[in-house]
């Protein structure tokens, strides 16, 4: 997933990213500050299994509250959306995905990533997580990273980690 070792430094279950709008914060699985190199990445990390990534955009933005309106413009802001994404993108990699940038900004890292960890031997919902990914011009393989350089010039990672089956018997 990155240029040379990796280092983890620091790994949190379960963070919170405080998001504009709403009264939910986005709950990440895991919250990693890594180094490789020189270079610092403030992570978060979506593990998955078999189950989806929640409801689309057009599922979650269906007769929007003002609350929702609100989230959903802070999002776009933070992805460097012009306008709403297309209804069936996966509201959940928004806000996760958000979530690394702003905290790539409040740690100072030189990137943020958003990396799916996924124990689905057959790769459910990558799929979703591919079209996701080229809102961003972003092409993405299974255990290999794609890096793009948003709007704003913050750097994002996105890549998808193949977990080990092994893990998931008792």
């Amino acid at each position: 997933m990155f240029d040379g070792p990796a280092e983890l430094l620091l790994a949190l279950p379960e963070h919170r990213v405080r998001l504009d709008g709403g009264n939910r914060d986005s709950q990440n699985d895991v919250f990693a500050l890594i180094r490789f190199g020189e270079q610092t990445c403030a992570a978060t990390i979506e593990g998955k299994v078999s189950e989806p990534f929640g409801p689309t955009v057009g599922e979650w933005y269906a007769d929007p509250s003002q609350g929702k309106r609100v989230r959903m413009r802070h999002l776009c802001s933070l992805l460097g959306f012009e306008e709403v994404p297309p209804f069936q993108i996966r509201y959940q990699l928004m806000h996760r995905t958000a979530s690394a940038l702003i905290e790539a900004r409040r740690f100072k890292t030189d990137e943020g990533a958003m990396i799916v960890h996924s124990f689905s031997p057959a790769r459910m919902w990558f799929e979703d997580f591919a079209t996701f990914a080229s809102l961003f011009g972003a092409e993405v393989k299974p255990d290999l990273s794609s890096t793009v350089i948003l709007k704003s010039g913050q750097r994002l990672r996105l890549g998808w980690a193949t977990g080990n089956e092994d893990f998931l018997k008792c």
